[in-house]
C-alpha cells in the first residue's frame, strides 16, 4: 500500500534556471544509474526476498528512491522550465521542449528511453546486494560530477543531500550482506574448480614502461598461483 504526502523528502531551490544543466538532471531522473531505476531495482528484490528482515530494508530504502526521483523530477523541471516558451533555450534540449513540453520524461540525458535492462535482479540476496552496493557507488559519483557542474547553490544543496543518501544506503546494503555470515566469494550453492579458483593468469604482457608486468594482493601471496602468459605456454606446447 502506497500514500504520496505532498511534501519533498527534501525541499528544492533555484535561483538560476539552467536548461542545459536539466538536461544533465535528467540522467540521475532516467538514467542507467538514476533513481527510477534504484527505486524498481530494490523494490523488485525486496518482493522476491524470502529473508523478512533485509526484504523490509529492501522496500524501505526503494520507496525512499522514489522519494528522491521526486526531488530529481522537481529538480530538473525547474531548469527546464525555461524550455517552455523560449525558443532559443528550447534548442539546448529539443527532446524536453517539443516532445515534455519542458518538463522531464522517463528518458536519460541523451534521449534515450528508460528501460527495465537497467536492473540487476537475481533471486539471490547476497548476489542482488552486491549489486546495490556497486549501484549506489555509480550514482554517488553520477551525483558528485553533477555537483562540479553546477553554480546554482540551491540545486547544490539538493545534489549533496542526494549524493550523501547514497552513501548511507551503501552502509545499509554492506551492513545486511555482512550479517549474512557467508565468505565473500560463496556465490551460490555450487563450489568452484579447486584446480583452478586460486591461478592468475598473467594475460597482458610486454616489455618496457608500459609494458612492466604489476604484482600485488590481487596476484600473488599463499593463496594465488600465478601462471605466466598461458596462451604462450599452450602454443610452445602445441596446443
Amino acid at each position: 500500500m502506497f500514500h504520496h504526502v505532498k511534501k519533498l523528502m527534501y525541499t528544492v531551490r533555484v535561483d538560476s534556471p539552467d536548461p542545459r544543466f536539466g538536461n544533465m538532471l535528467l540522467e540521475q531522473f532516467g538514467g542507467a544509474n538514476g533513481e527510477l531505476a534504484a527505486a524498481m531495482q530494490y523494490y523488485v528484490q525486496g518482493l522476491n526476498a524470502d529473508d523478512p528482515a533485509r526484504k523490509d530494508m529492501l522496500i524501505d530504502i526503494g520507496v525512499e528512491e522514489l522519494s528522491h526521483l521526486e526531488i530529481i523530477g522537481t529538480l530538473a523541471k525547474m531548469h527546464l522550465k525555461p524550455l517552455k516558451d523560449d525558443f532559443k533555450q528550447a534548442q539546448a534540449d529539443p527532446l524536453a521542449a517539443v516532445a515534455g513540453g519542458g518538463g522531464v520524461g522517463l528518458f536519460n540525458s541523451q534521449g534515450n528511453p528508460w528501460t527495465a535492462d537497467y536492473l540487476k535482479v537475481t533471486g539471490e540476496l547476497d548476489v542482488d546486494l552486491r549489486s546495490n552496493i556497486a549501484a549506489e557507488a555509480r550514482a554517488k559519483i553520477v551525483y558528485e560530477r553533477l555537483i562540479n557542474f553546477c553554480d546554482d547553490r540551491g540545486t547544490k544543496d539538493a545534489l549533496q543531500f542526494l549524493m550523501t543518501r547514497e552513501i548511507t544506503h551503501m552502509m545499509a546494503f554492506t551492513a545486511a550482506l555482512e550479517s549474512l555470515g557467508k565468505d565473500r566469494f560463496t556465490i551460490g550453492k555450487l563450489p568452484p574448480s579447486k584446480d583452478v579458483v586460486n591461478k592468475y593468469f598473467n594475460d597482458s604482457t610486454g616489455e618496457g614502461e608500459l609494458g612492466k608486468d604489476a604484482r600485488g594482493p590481487w596476484n600473488q601471496g599463499n593463496q594465488w598461483e600465478f601462471e605466466e602468459s598461458p596462451a604462450f605456454a599452450a602454443l610452445k606446447n602445441g596446443a
